[in-house]
């Protein structure tokens, strides 16, 4: 398969992932906008929408702000509203559409993968491995979330998948201890990467804090400059919640980018916007489906305009 035959079919599969959300503002924009002129009504409703959506409230009033500097009173179309959401929103994302880069310096590069149960961690680090794998280079992983039984087990499906060796322990071993001796052998092994599964218990945050500072503490006397990534896997199906989750392992771990999964399965791909407007944290990449190809770099661009259902070029 060509490069531009992989790219038409992620545009393919970015556009039907997006495709409740789109549907969604764009069915709420034509409703509002039948009117044809812009006043103080339709940008009451038309904000109503976009907060509605998930996109936040900085976002949509800097939106019915800039329509309402250029276009007040004015006859306008739902296409116009919707180029002036795509470019209001293509600004904000372009400043945090940034991919995970690996320094090959770093013996290994340990990236941490942090995130509540559920939003798609595990599988995500199963993609991911896969990725680096198809890029030539060598990856371990390490089953950190040790008091889930299923999690490590799909983990070791995912070494298996991949070929990749998984460095696990027994159910409710010391996470700290699991992640110094995968360390120890991504080392031994000349390993280019290391990455490390957490769990993430958010109904009890302090065991949780305590459980993450201790892992961190751990990997630093192994090598001070890591982690070298701290990933939050975020799910979109939660809406709000991913700006609330995004806040606590902020705290928690000092996470230094961002994952979204399941944009698919929902119709609110406006919370990306919301937290990369709150915390200007890297987005490193999406997620529109269950196959390895559906995770792939996040792009500013193509994301904006799909999400508010303009042509892409």
């Amino acid at each position: 398969m060509t490069d531009n035959e992989k790219k038409v079919g992620w545009f393919g599969r970015l556009k039907q992932g997006l495709k409740k959300s789109t549907s969604a503002l764009t069915e709420g924009i034509s409703s509002i906008f039948t009117k044809k002129r812009l006043d103080a009504s339709t940008l009451e409703e038309l904000e109503d929408l976009l907060i509605m959506s998930d996109l936040g409230v900085g976002v949509s009033e800097r939106v019915c702000a800039r329509l309402a500097k250029n276009r007040f009173d004015k006859q306008i179309s739902a296409e116009e509203v919707q180029q002036a959401l795509a470019e209001e929103i293509g600004e904000i994302m372009q400043d945090v559409a940034k991919p995970l880069e690996i320094n090959q310096q770093n013996n290994p590069h340990v990236i941490l993968m942090v995130g509540v149960n559920g939003a798609g961690k595990t599988t995500t680090i199963g993609k991911m491995a896969k990725k680096f794998k198809t890029e030539g280079k060598s990856v371990m992983l390490a089953a950190g979330d040790t008091f889930r039984a299923a999690a490590t087990e799909q983990l070791q499906i995912w070494g298996e998948r991949n070929d990749v060796p998984v460095v696990s322990g027994k159910e409710g071993c010391d996470a700290a201890g699991l992640a110094y001796d995968a360390l120890r052998q991504a080392r031994d092994s000349n390993t280019d990467i290391l990455m490390i599964d957490t769990a993430g218990r958010l109904q009890n945050k302090s065991y949780l804090m305590d459980e993450l500072k201790k892992i961190i503490k751990v990997i630093k006397k192994f090598d001070d400059t890591a982690p070298h990534d701290t990933v939050l896997i975020l799910d979109a199906t939660t809406g709000q919640n991913a700006v609330l989750q995004t806040e606590v392992f902020l705290e928690m771990a000092g996470i230094t980018g961002l994952i979204m999964t399941k944009l698919d399965g929902t119709a609110r791909g406006g919370i990306l916007v919301a937290c990369a407007e709150k915390f200007k944290l890297p987005i490193h990449a999406i997620g529109v489906g269950e196959s390895i190809d559906d995770l792939q770099t996040f792009n500013a661009n193509d994301y904006s305009k799909m999400l508010v259902g303009v042509e892409v070029n």
